[in-house]
């Protein structure tokens, strides 16, 4: 259901949000998944095909949907952070966070003065989110939205505390497919690992432990539960094409064929 508060209220109040995850950059599809019955649309720069304007566009069913409105970056785009966050998005998703000097970057894009560094020009997210401008938005911007930054390395794990005590980094995304590659040494990609999810669980645990929000990537619907006991309250539960996949073979089944 629509909320009329922002994600970073719901997720410190507790609820656990589902988002689903886009990747290919048709505006039609992106107006059904904010029309559906998702909390919120994460628009996938890195691994799916958004692009600038289709970002720019694509944030607008999702705002007026009343969802959360989310972006992942490509790989070291901090440039890329703030336009998101200037084009109205409520959390930016970073990649590959391995280090404190990318952390410091995300965070110097994503927070204005004295936090980080953003530049001013959030005209289009004053006009979607109908807020006003000027010193009003520039008090409470840092607040109202959110820098995730990705944990997918064992590098990355052993900064996380670090990287979660960061101001103005407010959450970590654990992206288990490319954190199984590195805990498998390169052997395979296995988002379900049953030897890492120690440390998946040990992610949570860093980033509640620093106030800070959990979020992760499900590869498959039925690992929610399991990430929702281990404290991740932001959830990736579905890819576009796959929602459209099953709900193609859910139509089938229900004609009978």
């Amino acid at each position: 259901m629509p909320h009329d508060y922002t994600l970073a209220e719901r997720l410190s109040a507790g609820e656990t949000v589902l988002t689903v995850w886009s990747s290919i950059p048709d505006l039609g599809l992106v107006e059904q998944l904010a029309e559906g019955p998702f909390d919120s649309v994460t628009l996938d720069m890195q691994h799916g095909g958004h692009h600038v304007e289709s970002i720019q566009n694509g944030l607008v069913p999702v705002i007026k949907a009343g969802k959360a409105a989310v972006v992942r970056v490509p790989l070291g785009d901090f440039g890329m952070a703030s336009r998101a966050l200037d084009f109205g998005a409520d959390a930016v998703i970073a990649p590959m966070i391995n280090t404190i000097e990318d952390a410091a970057a995300f965070r110097d894009a994503m927070k204005y003065p004295p936090v980080g560094c953003r530049s001013w020009g959030p005209t289009r997210a004053l006009k979607l989110r109908g807020v006003a401008g000027g010193t009003d938005y520039l008090r409470s911007a840092d607040r109202r939205t959110l820098a995730f930054a990705m944990i997918e390395t064992k590098e990355a794990l052993a900064i996380a505390e670090d990287i979660a005590a960061m101001d103005g980094i407010d959450g970590l995304f654990v992206g288990p497919s490319d954190f199984s590659i590195a805990w498998s040494g390169g052997e395979s990609v296995d988002p379900g690992l049953d030897d890492m999810q120690e440390a998946v669980a040990r992610i949570a645990d860093i980033a509640r432990a620093a106030g800070k929000h959990a979020g992760i990537f499900a590869a498959a619907p039925a690992m929610v539960p399991r990430f929702v006991e281990m404290g991740f309250g932001f959830i990736s539960v579905a890819m576009d094409f796959t929602v459209v996949a099953e709900g193609q073979k859910s139509v089938l089944a229900a004609a009978g064929a």
